[in-house]
């Protein structure tokens, strides 16, 4: 496409000279701001693909992937109903599971939460929990006396490994004096770190026989949680559980559930590639500034060439190749410039703290105790495309405009 001679002469009048100073500068200040652009656009798709991973894989290593509930009530024979779920294509296990609100007081502090009620086998196959307790055992989690609770939770209300913690449940006991609080002490017996503040701040898990008694569900579930062997294509299943038990239960999946939260992550995600897209735009217009004020200043170097038989697309093709060159290397630079930042954002962003003295990533706010990130290909390609695709649409004028530069009109005056 592009001849040798072509070439050679695109990269000379690259080439700075002591007279063209500002235009080396200006071209320089186009490279610098492409590669910018592009390294934000790929370190900001990093770090919102990484939100959307880590708090996805918290969410599906508490929560399942689907559950299925009566729609008044619990479950009373929920082994028969288990055992319907796990003959499902693509159900790997299927739990019983009492969940609940309740109000958790110490006498330091009061505070509502969630309280979880499951077996001690099946926790120990949630590994983000099983895998993270950092204070306690879990094999001491069965009987009605005990709980776990989370490290903040735990914090909050100022109990460790062996204290007591009173829950008091919102249905009361009817008496001759009117609706009164029910409440039950607990042993913590293990305080658990998930990685994700929300829950370490607000839930407890009860053994499933505990639950069951604090709840009033005997010999009976909440609902039934259900792990499969991929949790994307959980809505596929969820179709097939209703068709297994003739919807007579209440099944959603875990999309469903935190629809809010996902849209958010995802639209989120989108306008900020839409603004930092226009960013890359808005730098490219330094590739006009420099390659216009490159075309005059060799106007009269264009007009000698075009009298001794160069063509308007040779000109064309000299220039484009002249600005693209920019965008090019550029756009190359900012990945390799993003793809490390965003390799390092953590280690930079503890850094950062330590300069300034402050919190710039408060895990109360983000859910998460550090900063995630998670490069993708497909968002470094998109980065590539974009940085490219704007510095040849900046390039088109200024080459245009040389290739219609009239040698005689220049060479009058010459």
């Amino acid at each position: 496409m592009f001849s040798r001679f072509e070439r050679m002469l695109a990269l000379r009048y690259l080439r700075s000279k002591r007279k063209e100073k500002a235009i080396s500068l200006i071209a320089w200040l186009a490279f610098g701001g492409i590669s910018l652009g592009v390294a934000t656009l790929i370190v900001v798709m990093a770090v919102m693909s990484g939100f959307r991973q880590e708090i996805t894989s918290k969410i599906l290593g508490v929560h399942g992937h689907i559950a299925v509930s009566a729609y008044n009530g619990g479950i009373e024979n929920y082994d028969a109903l288990i055992d319907t779920v796990k003959g499902v294509k693509h159900v790997v296990s299927a739990v019983p599971i009492i969940d609940g609100q309740a109000m958790a007081t110490t006498e330091f502090h009061t505070t509502g939460t969630l309280v979880r009620g499951i077996s001690k086998q099946d926790i120990k196959h949630k590994s983000i929990i099983a895998n993270n307790i950092v204070e306690g055992d879990l094999a001491f989690f069965e009987g009605r006396d005990v709980i776990m609770i989370g490290t903040h939770l735990a914090n909050s209300l100022g109990v460790r490994v062996g204290d007591d913690v009173t829950l008091i449940s919102p249905q009361g006991n009817a008496t001759a004096f009117g609706t009164m609080p029910r409440l039950k002490s607990y042993e913590v017996v293990a305080l658990f770190e998930s990685g994700m503040f929300e829950y370490d701040n607000t839930m407890m898990f009860l053994p499933l026989e505990a639950a069951s008694v604090f709840f009033r569900v005997p010999e009976g579930a909440k609902s039934i949680e259900v792990v499969t062997d991929d949790p994307f294509a959980s809505s596929i299943i969820v179709k097939d559980i209703i068709r297994a038990t003739g919807n007579a239960y209440q099944v959603y999946d875990w999309q469903m559930l935190n629809s809010g939260l996902m849209n958010a992550l995802k639209v989120e995600k989108s306008t900020m590639r839409l603004i930092l897209a226009l960013v890359i735009f808005i730098a490219s217009f330094n590739i006009v500034s420099s390659m216009v004020m490159l075309v005059n200043d060799k106007r009269k170097s264009i007009a000698t060439l075009r009298t001794i038989g160069a063509t308007r697309g040779m000109m064309l093709r000299i220039f484009f190749m002249c600005g693209s060159l920019i965008g090019i290397i550029g756009t190359l630079a900012g990945v390799v410039l993003g793809i490390v930042f965003a390799t390092y954002i953590e280690e930079i962003r503890q850094f950062i703290e330590m300069l300034v003295t402050g919190n710039l990533f408060d895990p109360r706010l983000y859910f998460l105790p550090q900063l995630p990130h998670q490069i993708n290909a497909g968002d470094v390609v998109t980065a590539i495309m974009v940085g490219i695709a704007c510095s040849f649409i900046a390039t088109l004028y200024p080459a245009y405009k040389a290739s219609r530069q009239e040698p005689v009109e220049v060479l009058r005056y010459e």
